[in-house]
């Protein structure tokens, strides 16, 4: 058996002409393998046995020699990706499951019963170039460029991939590799695999944004530092997720998700400070804010959208304004492009951001500066601290906002990060108590962050037209005034219905 440590990167044409000297900047020696012509078939049961057990099953054929590879369910953080490997000749390209060796298999597997009712899903075929290099300290990598593409039920998909997998020698040189090579902003750190791609392929199954960020499964017998770990790990793949779906399908939507991920790792940084000190990810807390800085425009993008869709009921008002909605046509057309998106994804800060992130949470920087304390700290159970911290937020949500007391909109507008922070929370440890319970308990205080968001849109609306003297700019903010108050109003009873349910955590 052999255990990959690769990270992949997606390239684009541009670039590929680059790599030979790049590899040679860094290396101390380098091997110019041959080029390979490969052919591959990816096997699966027509209920898809093997991908629900996170099992990927091929055969490949290179100069009339093929083999079969089985990859175990393996681990992928921030690109790196590890995973079990076991190779074995074949006479053919017809594989044959029965001759693994039976110790490799999951519990309960039915191997021989999925061998017989195994056929091909889809393809991948590309011309490999291969350079094995040896770093001043001695460390050995290999590095893999593929070219060709993914076929399946007619339809295809373009393989243009970088990989670079550690043979012998310390981690530290692969990042130290990748650093280098994302340095010339067209290479981009990769996600999914070719197997993973494949059955999206296959079964008409795109990869789609996620409708919320949702919650990071915990075990109830998490520690601290598995708490840490799981949630740094589900921020990391959410915001590469979304990065993927706005290449595959460009949208606002899809942006914020990326803004939310990003959102969720700075929180982890916080929510877990008995363990994680401030000097520890004070480069990583600026970069993120940086990125977070990047795309703060994305909501009110989305909230200006949404107002000047023939659809919404503002339409009819705002376009009785030319002079609003000109100047609205003039924020949109200062909106950063597709293309400018695309460079932000390509550029070499935001995948080092993403690398350094890996380096982090793999190589556990946390503990660099551990004491009896923090040692402690790690080992208690996340479940009581989530409670704790729970009736803490609690506790302030409820002093900041008294049952007796009426809110106004700068009440409101005052509370966002306080929300939006105790969301976060939930989002990081509301796995470990009950789903209906926890969602019955959330439901208003989200309908509530959701009119924060609309009301910072009309007050921005109402600031546009506010200073000039327009009769209609002057109506059109009385109406947004009337607006503002309606949806107060509503999420007064949103929160006023809150104080009636119990907390999930109790």
């Amino acid at each position: 058996m052999d255990t990959e440590i690769e990270l992949k990167f997606l390239v684009s044409d541009a670039v590929i002409p680059l790599i030979p000297s790049l590899i040679t900047q860094f290396a101390k020696t380098v091997n110019n393998k041959p080029s390979r012509s490969l052919q591959n078939a990816y096997y699966d049961t027509p209920s898809r046995e093997l991908r629900a057990l996170d099992i990927g099953f091929r055969t490949r054929c290179a100069d009339s020699q093929c083999e079969q590879t089985i990859k175990l369910a393996g681990e992928v953080v921030g690109g790196l990706h590890q995973r079990p490997e076991y190779n074995l000749p074949i006479d053919s390209n017809r594989p044959n499951l029965m001759a693994f060796d039976a110790s490799i298999w999951p519990h309960g597997m039915q191997v021989s019963a999925i061998s017989k009712n195994l056929y091909p899903i889809f393809s991948t075929n590309f011309i490999r170039r291969t350079w094995l290099i040896e770093t001043e300290s001695g460390a050995k990598i290999e590095v893999v460029l593929d070219k060709g593409e993914i076929a399946a039920a007619g339809k295809i998909e373009i393989i243009s991939e970088l990989e670079i997998e550690l043979v012998e020698g310390s981690r530290s040189e692969l990042f130290a590799l990748a650093d280098k090579l994302v340095s010339q902003n067209c290479i981009r750190l990769g996600l999914y695999s070719k197997a993973a791609r494949g059955y999206r392929l296959a079964d008409e199954n795109p990869l789609m944004p996620s409708k919320s960020i949702g919650f990071v499964k915990l075990p109830n017998s998490a520690s601290q530092e598995k708490a840490l770990i799981e949630a740094m790990n589900f921020g990391i793949r959410f915001v590469q997720k979304h990065e993927q779906c706005y290449f595959d399908k460009p949208s606002l939507k899809t942006l914020k998700r990326v803004t939310d991920g990003i959102s969720l790792i700075r929180h982890t940084f916080w929510l877990y400070d008995d363990i994680v000190s401030k000097e520890s990810t004070d480069h990583l807390r600026t970069e993120l804010k940086w990125l977070l800085s990047e795309l703060a425009w994305v909501e009110n993008a989305i909230q200006l959208k949404t107002y000047t869709s023939k659809r919404h009921a503002f339409y009819k008002k705002i376009n009785a304004a030319p002079a609003l909605a000109q100047v609205i046509g003039d924020l949109k057309e200062l909106q950063p492009s597709i293309d400018d998106i695309n460079a932000l994804f390509h550029s070499a800060r935001y995948n080092r951001l993403l690398l350094s992130l890996t380096t982090w949470l793999i190589d556990k920087h946390w503990r660099k500066d551990w004491g009896q304390v923090e040692l402690q700290a790690a080992e208690q159970s996340v479940a009581s601290i989530a409670k704790r911290l729970f009736n803490k937020d609690w506790k302030n949500l409820h002093e900041l906002l008294p049952k007796e007391k009426m809110l106004d909109v700068i009440a409101y507008l005052n509370l966002r990060t306080q929300l939006e922070n105790s969301l976060l929370s939930g989002n990081c440890l509301g796995s470990l108590f009950d789903k209906e319970e926890r969602l019955e308990f959330r439901l208003p205080w989200l309908d509530i962050s959701h009119g924060i968001y609309e009301l910072s849109t009309l007050e921005y609306l109402k600031q546009l037209c506010a200073g000039q003297e327009d009769e209609q700019l002057a109506k059109i903010q009385s109406w947004l005034e009337q607006k503002s108050e309606y949806l107060v109003s509503a999420m007064e009873q949103s929160r006023l219905a809150s104080f009636d349910i119990e907390p999930y955590w109790q």
